[in-house]
Formats: structure tokens, sequence, C-alpha cells
């Protein structure tokens, strides 16, 4: 598959996830959809597409947002340097969508590389293990487990 933000996808976008992706925003804690869902699939950039994070590697870290351990695919996410509000941060975007995913900490699960994903639920679309061949991320199956 080829991964792009095009302006096709920037025009499906609602205004919330318009102002999280590309105006680097921040959705308020608990009220993202994804937060607390619990089946099976990967994660991908409402953007472009790109898959970004598997449901096995979802933790419940009470933060109020998705938490992750580690990305699907490295190289579809970029650390960036953040020094907004007063603080100095690590800024998560996906690399060919250009969307401010969320930020990474190092507060995660220790037995699980002690990283924590907190990304924003409005960067994010859910593909469910049974849709995933179907919708080209068949690659991706042996990542997710079931519950």
């Amino acid at each position: 598959m080829k991964y792009a933000k095009t302006p096709e996808a920037l025009a499906k976008l609602t205004p919330e996830q318009f102002r999280v992706t590309q105006e680097n925003g921040t959705e308020r804690a608990g009220t993202g959809p994804l937060t607390n869902n619990k089946e099976v699939g990967i994660y991908v950039d409402i953007v472009s597409g790109e898959p970004l994070f598997a449901s096995s590697d979802k933790f419940d870290s009470g933060c109020g947002w998705p938490s992750f351990t580690k990305p699907i695919v490295d190289a579809h996410v970029e650390e960036l340097t953040d020094s907004t509000h007063g603080m100095v941060r690590v800024e998560v975007r996906s690399k060919y969508g250009d969307s401010h995913l969320g930020h990474v900490f190092n507060d995660g699960p220790r037995d699980r590389g002690g990283l924590r994903y907190c990304i924003n639920s409005a960067s994010l679309r859910f593909i469910a293990k049974a849709d995933m061949e179907a919708e080209g991320y068949g690659e991706f199956i042996n990542q997710v487990e079931d519950i």
C-alpha cells in the first residue's frame, strides 16, 4: 500500500480530527472513542492509513488516552522534540501523513520496554482483525493477538 496525506483524506476529517492531526491539538482526556477499545486489530493514521499500533501493544495507562508500548512499524512513527507549553516532550507524528499523534513518555510498563505512546483517538482509525486482510493490512495479522 502507498501511504500519503491527500486533500481528499483531509476533507473527510471531522473538525476535531483536523484540529488534532493538522493543528497539533490534543483531545480532552477520557473523551476519545478508542481509549477503552479492547478489540483485536490495528490502529492506523486517520489521514494516510499507515499502520501505527497493534492492539497487542495497547495497555491501560490510566492517562485518559490510548496508550501503546511500541509502534507496529518503527519507520512509520517519527519522534520530534516538542518544547511547547513550557515543557520539553517527545512528539509523535506519522511519517507519511505527517499527522500529530500525541507524545511518547518513558513511564510505560518496564517489562515491555518502558515506553508509553500516549496517542489521541482523533488521529487513529481502528481496523478489526477480521477486516485487516480485506483492507490491505493482512501482513500485520501476525502482530495482533486474540484476547
